[in-house]
């Protein structure tokens, strides 16, 4: 036996680029042993992964934790959004998985919007507007342009579905990766099947929709993991519920989380409808909202910046009045599916580091524009924003927040946000705690504060301008279809 104080449990997050495993110990939150692995994203118009990869990396990362995962009395799984996991009458899948920063499906979004009586009736409805990133958009995508695939498919799930089938044998999913789909209806909790008829998906293809707390199945005995034959696996969910969970978040908390994708959201007690779209009125782990904005160009977009300039990621000198919305994988809030990246203002004058500066803070202003309306209206606005991701630590994202959002920010010491709240969960089967009061008693959001500064108005107000004014040229197809 390690020399852990009480139970081990196992924490996954199953990310777009790598799987990462941690194992946790109950007791006191120690970190006893991890792992991590890779798997690959096709480049291109779509963006797609081999399911079996994730697997591959799951079993790898689980190797490298050694004894300490054979331990383990519970397993959960976080994992990336939105994704489409087809799979045939053996459980294999039948093509790569379309992933949540595909855009292809935008035009099947639009067109579902208006089919099913437009924004504000899926915002009731489900919660959320349904934009590319959807699931439902890529089921409907994968109908138009790949027939005989979806006649091939037995079984749809999400990516962390898929994984934690693959323990179980049972095909399970949770509220919180539910409701990113499209076809989860928010206010009856349950599949809708008018729109699952729409767009020609059988109910009986989706998975179970479990409980918070309830267990989602045990380990069978028909692979290599080193898990011992009937450890209890829970629900797991989506990589945005897990960090909510892996930090203890209470409601009106607001996180920011940097990571392939950008992130805004806070837990609350009042189901979201945003008719607007910017904010996506998802179900969190246990039991309340999550009303979350996100967008997709992130830390990738930011460092790409960077060395088409030649620059270190930190080489940001104080900017002019040169903008750069680095939308160079279209986006998704703002709604501008076909976009790409926009620079205006250049002057013989501006710097290499004035550029780089200017992409910081138009992915930023991007985020903190759907900040507000992810916020209940009773929040407290001088909450120190909770910083998260593989950004968080960089110097030049902490200020350039910092300036823009003119608020305290505290940078969680924790790093791997996604697996612990999942190992959380994982605890809560065998205490009978809620995962997010585990988070707490694991003190995960402990770090630094930075004290706030005063807003930069103008810079904001420039961007939001800018974007304004280049709507039209950022909304046009490139196809020009």
């Amino acid at each position: 036996m390690s020399a852990a104080e009480g139970p081990l449990v196992v924490g996954v997050d199953s990310s777009t680029q790598s799987t990462k495993a941690l194992v946790v110990d109950v007791s006191t939150g120690q970190i006893v042993a991890s792992g991590q692995a890779p798997h690959t994203v096709s480049s291109g118009a779509g963006r797609e992964s081999d399911p079996r990869q994730w697997w591959d990396a799951l079993c790898e990362a689980l190797r490298q934790c050694g004894d300490a995962a054979h331990e383990a009395a519970a397993v959960s799984i976080g994992g990336q959004q939105h994704g489409l996991v087809t799979l045939d009458a053996q459980g294999e899948p039948v093509r790569p998985a379309l992933l949540w920063n595909d855009v292809r499906s935008a035009p099947q979004a639009t067109r579902l919007i208006e089919e099913l009586g437009g924004p504000k009736a899926w915002a009731e409805r489900t919660g959320s507007v349904p934009g590319a990133s959807f699931t439902v958009t890529k089921w409907a995508w994968l109908a138009e342009h790949e027939p005989e695939a979806v006649r091939a498919t037995a079984a749809v799930r999400l990516p962390h579905d898929y994984l934690t089938e693959r323990l179980t044998g049972q095909g399970t999913t949770d509220r919180g990766d539910a409701s990113g789909t499209g076809w989860w209806a928010s206010g009856t909790e349950s599949y809708d099947e008018e729109i699952l008829r729409h767009v020609g998906l059988d109910p009986a293809l989706l998975p179970r929709v479990v409980r918070p707390g309830e267990v989602a199945g045990t380990v069978r005995d028909c692979h290599d993991l080193p898990f011992s034959k009937g450890t209890l696996v829970a629900p797991g969910t989506g990589d945005n519920a897990a960090a909510a969970l892996g930090l203890g978040l209470r409601p009106g908390a607001p996180v920011l989380s940097l990571g392939t994708s950008g992130t805004v959201y806070a837990v609350s007690k009042h189901r979201p409808a945003d008719p607007s779209g910017t904010v996506a009125g998802f179900a969190d782990a246990h039991g309340d909202w999550l009303p979350l904005a996100c967008t997709l160009n992130c830390t990738l977009a930011v460092d790409r910046i960077a060395t088409l300039l030649g620059l270190d990621r930190e080489a940001v000198e104080p900017g002019t009045s040169v903008t750069l919305l680095p939308y160079l994988d279209g986006e998704r809030t703002p709604n501008l599916p076909n976009a790409s990246g926009l620079l205006h203002g250049l002057r013989h004058d501006t710097t290499g580091g004035q550029l780089l500066q200017a992409a910081y803070d138009g992915a930023v202003h991007a985020l903190l524009g759907a900040l507000d309306l992810v916020l209940d209206e009773d929040a407290d606005r001088t909450t120190p924003l909770l910083l998260i991701g593989g950004g968080a630590r960089g110097t030049a994202w902490q200020e350039t927040v910092r300036r823009l959002s003119g608020r305290p920010v505290q940078v969680p010491e924790a790093k791997e946000l996604v697996a612990l709240g999942a190992a959380a969960q994982a605890a809560g089967l065998l205490t009978g705690e809620d995962p997010a009061a585990v988070a707490r008693r694991w003190n995960t959001a402990a770090g630094p504060v930075l004290d706030a500064v005063d807003r930069d108005e103008a810079t904001f107000a420039r961007i939001s301008g800018v974007l304004s004014d280049a709507a039209p040229l950022l909304e046009r197809d490139p196809s020009g279809r």
